[in-house]
């Protein structure tokens, strides 16, 4: 099973491979902790998925390996899996859920791998790489309930101790559980007294729900942007291992999930997909007892779709005060919007789009609606520019 010795092989099997990503200290986030990011983000090939599966496959035997190789994945596993391969000589086949990034399936597909698109989530993705093994006899490497996996994972908590002996707490994201189960074995058998916190999104909480209810379950559906954790099913071993090593696992919203990408782009100039950025919600976001505490948010995760890059800004932007949306019942008569526009501006505000709608017919008939979209500068810069509309005789509604 998972052990210390094999975490210790695993890092000897990476050192020409994976890098050792920075681990930055972060103090202009907010947070009640002192935080800390590991830059798996950074990582070779986007993220940590690439310790895991590159020390799988350098461990299969020749016979093994002449079967060809089968996966599946949302898109990381897939490029860490379809790199070892380029490297090992190694044909193999991914398959993806038809709605995995476009970056990420390309990405693969660079990597020399045959990429598979599946109808529906991660989850059939799986059923349909299980059935191609079973119908061709391929290997089968699994992207996180497999010990070889763990402990490649597990490389990433020896460099968190390495740099930060005296870490107090680790929240790591969680899908399927194979990067928390490698990390949280590491850090509780070297030092046992650091915390080690999990966090899920809240439309994807199968760790968090199984945990509860001491049953692994199957979700009925997940809903998340951050696609690298959208899983119905923990794993069995990754259940048990964080289980045993796990303090606490918490979950997150999407609004708090985008707030976290936007802030670690504005304040630390790092590119965060949902999956990797879920940690830094955690500590912003999340009721965690980390207070004064020395915590190490991983960063998982780098590969986020351009195409859904700017909505996630936009609803970040909203999450933390900086755009909000003003609806203003006006009689409608010459000079009102100048009126209202300078009185957003004497608060400071920036009007970017504006909406009138006179037809609306539960209004008087010299009436009209106005929606404003205004750039602000936090959640109390946005009670200013109400109450000044509000002095100004205007009604918000």
């Amino acid at each position: 099973m998972v052990s210390l010795d094999k975490i210790y092989h695993a890092a000897f099997s990476l050192k020409s491979v994976a890098r050792k990503t920075d681990l930055i200290f972060a103090p202009n986030l907010e947070s009640k902790g002192d935080l800390y990011l590991k830059t798996e983000n950074l990582q070779l090939t986007g993220s940590f998925k690439l310790r895991g599966a590159y020390y799988k496959i350098d461990k299969l035997s020749d016979e093994e390996k002449a079967k060809g190789i089968v996966a599946c994945s949302a898109g990381n596993h897939a490029q860490g899996v379809a790199l070892a391969c380029e490297k090992h000589n190694i044909p193999c086949i991914i398959c993806m859920p038809d709605n995995a990034p476009i970056s990420k399936v390309e990405a693969t597909r660079q990597y020399g791998a045959q990429v598979l698109l599946v109808e529906g989530t991660y989850d059939d993705a799986y059923d349909k790489a299980c059935e191609l093994q079973k119908e061709k006899g391929y290997t089968f490497i699994h992207p996180f309930d497999d010990e070889d996996v763990i402990a490649g994972q597990g490389t990433i908590g020896l460099e968190i101790l390495e740099k930060l002996g005296d870490v107090d707490a680790v929240i790591v994201p969680i899908g399927g559980g194979g990067l928390i189960s490698g990390v949280a074995y590491t850090i509780k058998h070297l030092k046992p007294e650091c915390k080690v916190y999990g966090v899920q999104a809240a439309g994807a909480a199968s760790m968090f729900e199984a945990v509860k209810s001491q049953e692994i379950k199957r979700l009925g559906s997940v809903d998340t942007f951050a696609d690298g954790i959208a899983v119905k099913v923990p794993g069995e071993l990754t259940y048990e291992i964080v289980k045993e090593c796990v303090d606490e696992i918490i979950t997150v919203t999407e609004d708090e999930i985008a707030a976290a990408v936007l802030v670690l782009m504005e304040k630390q100039k790092l590119v965060a997909e949902g999956a990797g950025a879920i940690s830094v919600a955690a500590a912003m976001f999340g009721n965690l007892p980390i207070d004064g505490k020395k915590t190490v948010c991983i960063v998982s995760g780098g590969n986020i779709d351009v195409n859904i890059l700017n909505r996630v800004i936009t609803r970040g932007l909203v999450m933390s005060g900086r755009k909000a949306t003003l609806t203003i019942a006006l009689v409608d008569k010459p000079g009102q919007l100048t009126s209202v526009s300078e009185s957003i501006s004497k608060s400071g505000g920036n009007v970017v789009a504006v909406h009138y709608d006179n037809s609306d017919p539960n209004m008087p008939i010299n009436s009209c609606i106005l929606r404003l979209t205004v750039e602000t500068k936090g959640h109390e810069h946005v009670k200013v520019v109400k109450a000044e509309l509000e002095n100004a005789g205007f009604e918000l509604v």
